[in-house]
């Protein structure tokens, strides 16, 4: 089961939300990306580039957003980064992919529980909310079940999805001392937050085909096969041994 949730100041009401895009290789759809998120919401946008070669760079510096070089490949490292390169003031994370396929316009529905004192932890879920006819693949939709069921099964707290999609307070990602650095990131956040007792909550939302780009993912089989392993290696080593804790 859980544990104790963790004491954590209360959020304050004027609490600010830096913007984390992990990105490689995202010329083509980052522009839309950052300009569809509310700039009321957002008080920073970082895009924590992985080295592309598109110029992505350039087209998001161009729209505003604050780029940072993550120093080598990973999406977990490029996360991570991100969020400890955001404003000191900032009390609110949020992740969005830069493939255009999560309505960064609704972002205020995982960061106004978090506001609100309500929920730590606020995830988007793509299986509960309406898809676009292929925006995600069967086995997609059937590992965030499968993984879910783990997760429920160790910590009693149940997931639907595992989308890139999320805000978390600041403190508590902090004390979640998060080690993967690969596509294991998401997953992980889900198992330790769960763990630490996190209230968390999943909202239905909308999911569309990415807009352009190429999925690093689901875009070809060894892409697939090896994002299936780091996530699959995440939950073995997390849910399944309590030691790692």
């Amino acid at each position: 089961m859980p544990e104790l949730r963790p004491a954590l100041e209360p959020v304050s009401a004027t609490a600010r939300t830096a913007v984390v895009i992990p990105t490689l290789n995202e010329a083509e759809t980052i522009a839309a990306v950052i300009g569809e998120i509310p700039r009321a919401i957002a008080a920073e946008i970082i895009v924590a580039d992985g080295g592309s070669r598109d110029g992505t760079a350039e087209v998001a510096r161009r729209e505003g957003a604050r780029v940072i070089a993550i120093g080598g490949a990973g999406y977990g490292r490029a996360c991570q980064t991100g969020a400890e390169a955001a404003d000191a003031r900032a009390d609110i994370i949020a992740f969005i992919d830069g493939d255009g396929a999560d309505r960064g316009d609704l972002l205020g529905r995982l960061v106004g529980p978090i506001a609100a004192g309500t929920h730590d932890f606020v995830l988007a879920s793509r299986t509960r909310g309406e898809r676009e006819p292929g925006a995600m693949l069967w086995h997609q939709v059937l590992a965030g079940r499968l993984v879910g069921a783990v997760i429920a099964a160790r910590t009693g707290v149940s997931f639907s999805d595992m989308c890139a999609f999320r805000a978390i307070r600041r403190d508590a990602l902090a004390a979640l001392g998060m080690r993967e650095t690969g596509y294991g990131w998401n997953v992980e956040m889900q198992i330790r937050a769960a763990l630490a007792g996190l209230r968390v909550l999943e909202v239905p939302m909308p999911y569309r085909r990415r807009a352009g780009g190429h999925s690093k993912v689901a875009g070809s089989l060894r892409g697939t096969i090896r994002a299936g392993a780091r996530i699959l290696f995440a939950v073995w080593r997390l849910a399944g041994r309590a030691s790692c804790f």
